[in-house]
């Protein structure tokens, strides 16, 4: 019998189908894993956004660095306090902030804005300590701020309780670490502003054997040979810190400072012209260095202002301050400097114009009045009054003494340049007896009556408390 034909009744049915299942079932279990792993954040959707990378404390300390070396020292600040943001608790980023943000303030004009820049500097150190009490670098920014506020404090009382807690915090320093050439050079000039000059001197010099590479150490060492009266050397101790750092432009007005001040105790006029344009020229290296980094800072053409102050070119001397006031429009202090040199120059009564600003405040139109006339470049500002302090008196005396010898019957100001008078009479300043000396001329020609006094505006004021020549760059 053929069965040949019915063998496929008997064959074994195709498997192919099991496989198939098996697949789906791991399809749907791969399926569920995967949704669940989304619903959980273990695993992204496709197509999202790449996600922004979290920058290290590091990353921004290097960044702060930089544009400390490039003497961009804003944006250093806001480098640090960013990394102070990333990273709370590292006090050695506290520190580098509190002290750019000392050095900061070389290039701040401004009482109000350089104080208030000094306490925050104080701040940062504060809070380095607190993260850290053992960290020897902390408690030296600690010193150095605290030092180069107690420069700008005129109480004497306040001034010694600053320069005690700014030696504690040094010597602190020094405890936790004696191979901390910072915390010595900051030492060291803690003891020039308490007049401990020699011991300033073997500090200073065991900084700079330990380490010379610090710009630091080179600028503190400068501080001290100007406090021994070594202004030559001085300025080749400034000139070794600027090859460390040759973008921070208040070594440049140090040093040029320094030229200035050698030109004005040479007894040789030639020599005096050439250390004069020595100077002129740190300055204005400040002043392209400004210019390349896109800084708009007057300390330069204030330095260029003073420096031809004293070779007696009062104009051209106008010309830069009328430049520094352009981009700080509002700075009362600028206007009492431009309206000191119009005295210089016998123009009075732009002087007074100028001088009021100063003393008084002023509007817009009025501050355009006070620099001379408002150019292209200028722009109108408010202009808030200076209060009376020892950087402040002689734009006080100067101002009351032109008004007084200015004063007409038809034009009577007297009763403001009494007003200026009576200030200054009831501070301490009036124990200067040049500034005394001064109050008194000014109350003798307004001792008549306003429609009496006859001095005429061809009297010469007789401001004579010339102060010292100030810097725009903090001396501690």
């Amino acid at each position: 019998m053929n069965l040949n034909n019915r063998r496929s009744l008997f064959r074994r049915r195709d498997e192919s189908s099991v496989y198939r299942m098996f697949l789906f079932v791991v399809l749907i279990l791969a399926g569920i894993w995967l949704i669940r792993s989304v619903q959980k954040g273990d695993v992204k959707p496709l197509f999202l956004p790449t996600a922004t990378p979290t920058r290290f404390a590091a990353s921004y300390t290097l960044e702060g660095d930089a544009y400390f070396t490039a003497g961009q020292l804003d944006a250093a600040i806001n480098a640090y306090r960013e990394a102070t943001t990333v990273d709370p608790n590292n006090a050695e980023v506290w520190a580098q902030l509190s002290r750019v943000q000392t050095y900061s303030t070389a290039l701040i004009v401004q009482r109000e804005d350089l104080l208030t820049r000094l306490d925050e500097a104080i701040a940062s150190a504060e809070k380095a300590i607190e993260v850290d009490p053992d960290s020897s670098d902390a408690h030296a920014v600690h010193a150095f701020a605290l030092d180069w506020k107690a420069s700008y404090i005129s109480n004497e009382r306040e001034r010694q309780s600053l320069l005690q807690d700014s030696e504690q915090q040094a010597v602190r320093a020094i405890q936790l670490d004696n191979t901390n050439v910072l915390a010595q050079a900051f030492y060291a000039e803690v003891l020039v502003d308490q007049q401990k000059w020699t011991q300033a001197q073997q500090v200073i010099e065991q900084a700079l054997a330990q380490d010379p590479s610090q710009m630091d150490v080179h600028r503190v060492n400068a501080y001290v040979l100007e406090s021994l009266g070594e202004y030559a050397l001085a300025i080749e101790a400034y000139d070794r810190a600027i090859a460390i750092t040759p973008n921070l432009t208040f070594l440049y007005l140090r040093a040029g400072a320094g030229y200035r001040r050698l030109a004005f105790e040479s007894p040789n006029e030639e020599v005096q012209r050439q250390l004069f344009e020595k100077s002129l020229e740190y300055f204005a290296q400040t002043a392209r260095i400004n210019t390349q980094l896109g800084v708009k800072d007057p300390a330069p053409y204030i330095s260029i202002a003073k420096t031809y102050s004293q070779m007696g070119e009062f104009f051209i001397a106008i010309r830069n301050i009328q430049k520094a006031i352009e981009f700080e429009p509002f700075n009362p202090v600028l206007y009492g400097e431009l309206g000191v040199l119009y005295h210089k120059n016998r123009n009075y009564e732009t002087g007074i114009l100028a001088l009021g600003c100063a003393v008084n405040g002023c509007t817009g139109p009025e501050s355009c009045d006070g620099r001379g006339g408002c150019g292209p470049n200028d722009t109108e500002a408010v202009v808030e009054p200076l209060t009376l302090d020892g950087s402040t008196v002689y734009y006080y005396d100067v101002y009351a003494s032109e008004l007084a010898a200015l004063s007409t019957p038809k034009n009577d100001k007297c009763p403001q340049a009494r007003k200026v008078a009576a200030i200054i009479e009831n501070s301490e300043y009036i124990q200067d007896p040049n500034i005394a000396a001064d109050m008194a001329v000014v109350r003798t020609i307004c001792s008549f009556s306003s429609g009496t006094t006859s001095t005429g505006s061809e009297s010469a004021p007789t401001a004579t408390a010339e102060p010292a020549m100030t810097e725009p760059t903090p001396t501690p």
